[in-house]
Order: structure tokens, then C-alpha cells, then sequence
């Protein structure tokens, strides 16, 4: 690094600070729609919902302005004109479904002169918990949990979760029609597909129950009985993407996973390191992503491919962890599980430094961000008694980050475009 402007590890938590800087909402981002002579409302779902909707709430000069967002649980702001509702994630809760029923009241019997801004980010789709007519929320969070353990990619999830919504799979834009919706976004997912975003609730969903079904069987899901008969009914089919509702609704991509990573490369080449960007939309289960990411380290440390050091490895997207029986389960975080995988793979380096952690500041259902590698892990590891293979094995990552003090805590950060990795190699 230039003149050691930063130790490696304050480089690498400079990098996710602006990775997280950049994806955080403003009124430059959001262009505010022409008003209207009726009612402006603002819903939305999201990690995001609370900072998107304060820049609204800000900038609005266009008379009254009403609505509800349903943030997760911490995530939220205090605001004047919007209520913030803060609900379960990954898993719907209770409160998720109340508020997200208030949503679709506040949107139905409206008028072609009324307006509808929606706010979405990723979270949403678990946090938009209103299941379909004869679905018990019991049997959406049975699914739900099943999905999240079975190693499905956020596609897959909101291809099944969208089938078993009265809100999402553009379902609120339907009811909302004949008012003019405009939505704002920010991707989280791979390929930026507005409509698996929050499972896409004012977008055409382009999917059907038999894909849905096909997932489910994929991954070997039993689903509880309401579910099954529920698949079986016309209600299950998503809205068609002909519907006039679709016609009157404008949808604007705010910050993509790719932003992050273009800004973080800026900056790392200001300060001498030269970035290697290989892409913001990896997928795969955690370990073999690290080992990919880990042989690609090893190339750059042995023959300086495909650029020379000091260089910086930078990718995104969202890996799954695929939870297996254990005797003793431990405490996860695809981040944490990538990072100790990685670990795993390399061994020691005296040159390698590394990040890996979600841009919304919670690492799957833990109170981190992410975690750090640095040469100095594997002696204190031994020291300390720790087996990365072990606590690889039973999916522990978590604590074995945290008996090293290598956990990288920042509090919810109400934004998300996923996850962010950096390998530093000097």
C-alpha cells in the first residue's frame, strides 16, 4: 500500500464503509415523482424502508403525504408522516402481517388521481408477511424456515414465497390500480431482476406454480396441507402481466450491487492497490465460494495473475449455507461461514488480509456484519484451542470469529445490497 497510508485491516473496513455509504438512500437517487390532485401514499418493505422513506419524508413539498413501511426489527427511524413498523427477518412474524395488511388497505379503493410510492429493498419479502387467502402464518414461516436451510438461492425463495402472498408477485400494484405507482428500489439480489427484489409486489411476476412446486421438490421441502391445497387453486397463479395495473406503473433501480463495487475499486486504486473485480453476482454455497475466491488468491500470491500486487480482490452477491443435521448446531452467517472457509482453504499467508460482510450490518440472523482474516488467525486459533475445520463443519463460524475478537460489528445500517468481499494481498 502507498507509503502504509492504513494498516490492512483498517483498509479493509474503510472499503465496506463506503461500500455501505454508497448504497444508503438519497434524494439524489430519488427522483420524487410530479405530485398529484388526489392522495400521496408511501408504502414499503425492506432493511431499507425507514432511511427511503425518511429522504420522502424530507423532500416531499407536494401537500399531505401518508403511509406505513415495515422495516426489521432495529431497523428503523422515528418519523413524522410515515409510520415505521418494525417486524421479523428472515422469518415473518405477527407483526409483519398486521402491518403489511394495513398496506394493502391504505392502497385499496383508490382513484386514478391518487399516487402510490413504494419503497423496496432487499428484506422485504419476509417482512411483507401477508399469506394468501386459506394460509395460515404458521405454514408461510414453516416454509420459509425450510427454504432457508435448504441452501435455495433468493430466486428460488420468492418464486415459492410470491405464490403464497396476497401482496407480492405484483399483487399490491393490483390492488392499487387505477392509482398511479411508482416504486424505488434497491437490488439485493444477483442480476437486479426487479422482480425477485422483495419478491417484486408492484412488478409482473413472470414465474408460475409450477415452478414454485419444482423448487420445493428440488430441495425436498414437505409443505404443511393448507399450503399444498392453496397450490392447487387458480388464486396461487400469479396476476397476468396484461393487467392495466402494470401499464400505470413506473419502477426506478436506485443502487445495484455493482455500485458498491465500482466505488470501493475507485478508491482502492487511489490509494495504490490495484482492484481485481470479479463480479456482483456470485452464487453458491459459501465454502465453495471461498474455495474459488481462494484459488484465485493463490494465483495472484505465486505469479501476480492477472495483476501484479499489491491488489484487492472485490466481489458480491449472496452465497447460501446449506445447514446439515450436527450434534452441536452453532451460529452462522454466510459471511462468517465464507471467511472461515476461506481460512480453511489458504492456509497461512503472511500477505493476505480479509473482509467478508453483508452491507444491511447483519450477518444472517446474528448481531455482525461480517468478520476479518488476517495472517495472525491461525496461530491465535491454535493457541486458543480452535479447529477451523471443526467449527466449518457444524457451521460455528460466529463463535469462532468471536473467541478470535475478528467479528466486524456495525449495527443495522438500513440499506442493503447485499454481501461485500474484499481479499487484500500485499
Amino acid at each position: 500500500m502507498t507509503d502504509d497510508i492504513l494498516a490492512p485491516e483498517e483498509f479493509l473496513l474503510s472499503l465496506f464503509r463506503l461500500a455501505v455509504t454508497t448504497a444508503y438512500p438519497s434524494a439524489e437517487k430519488m427522483p420524487l415523482p410530479e405530485p398529484v390532485s388526489g392522495r400521496t401514499i408511501v408504502v414499503g418493505a425492506g432493511k431499507a424502508a425507514a432511511s427511503m422513506a425518511e429522504v420522502i419524508e424530507k423532500n416531499w413539498a407536494h401537500g399531505p403525504l401518508e403511509g406505513v413501511v415495515i422495516t426489521r426489527y432495529a431497523h428503523g427511524l422515528p418519523l413524522e408522516k410515515i409510520e415505521v413498523v418494525e417486524a421479523g427477518h428472515p422469518v415473518p412474524d405477527e407483526a409483519g402481517q398486521k402491518a403489511a395488511e394495513k398496506i394493502l388497505a391504505q392502497v385499496s379503493d383508490l382513484t386514478e388521481d391518487d399516487l402510490v410510492i413504494v419503497l423496496i429493498s432487499g428484506g422485504g419479502s419476509s417482512l411483507l408477511a401477508l399469506p394468501a387467502d386459506g394460509v395460515s402464518l404458521e405454514s408461510k414461516k414453516a416454509v420459509n424456515k425450510a427454504l432457508l436451510a435448504s441452501g435455495a438461492d433468493i430466486s428460488e425463495m420468492n418464486t415459492v414465497r410470491k405464490k403464497l402472498s396476497s401482496i407480492k408477485g405484483g399483487r399490491l400494484a393490483v390492488s392499487a390500480y387505477p392509482a398511479k405507482v411508482v416504486t424505488y428500489m434497491i437490488s439485493d439480489v444477483p442480476g437486479d431482476d426487479p422482480s425477485v427484489i422483495a419478491s417484486g409486489p408492484t412488478v409482473p411476476d413472470l414465474t408460475t406454480v409450477a415452478d414454485a412446486k419444482a423448487i420445493l421438490k428440488k430441495y425436498q421441502i414437505d409443505i404443511p396441507a393448507d399450503v399444498a391445497v392453496h397450490l392447487e387453486t387458480e388464486a396461487a397463479e400469479p396476476p397476468s402481466k396484461d393487467h392495466p395495473a402494470f401499464q400505470s406503473s413506473d419502477a426506478h433501480m436506485m443502487t445495484i450491487p455493482q455500485d458498491i463495487l465500482q466505488e470501493t475499486a475507485i478508491y482502492a486504486r487511489s490509494l495504490g492497490i490495484t482492484p481485481v473485480v470479479l463480479g456482483d453476482q456470485l452464487e453458491g454455497e459459501a465454502k465453495d465460494v471461498a474455495k474459488v475466491h481462494a484459488a484465485i488468491v493463490r494465483q495472484e500470491n505465486d505469479y501476480d495473475q492477472p495483476l501484479p500486487k499489491p491488489c484487492v480482490i472485490l466481489s458480491g452477491g449472496e452465497t447460501t449455507v446449506t445447514v446439515r443435521s450436527t450434534e452441536t448446531p452453532g451460529r452462522g452467517g454466510r459471511n462468517a461461514e465464507f471467511l472461515l472457509a476461506l481460512a480453511d482453504a489458504l492456509g497461512p499467508m503472511e500477505n493476505v488480509f480479509a473482509l467478508a460482510a453483508d452491507t444491511d450490518g447483519i450477518d444472517g440472523t446474528e448481531d455482525n456484519a461480517g468478520a476479518l482474516l488476517n495472517p495472525g488467525l491461525y496461530e491465535k486459533a491454535e493457541e486458543e484451542g480452535l479447529s477451523i475445520r471443526e467449527y466449518l463443519e457444524r457451521h460455528d463460524a460466529y463463535s469462532f470469529f468471536e473467541k478470535l475478537g475478528y467479528l466486524v460489528k456495525t449495527g443495522p445500517t438500513r440499506t442493503n445490497v447485499n454481501d461485500f468481499r474484499a481479499i487484500l494481498i500485499l
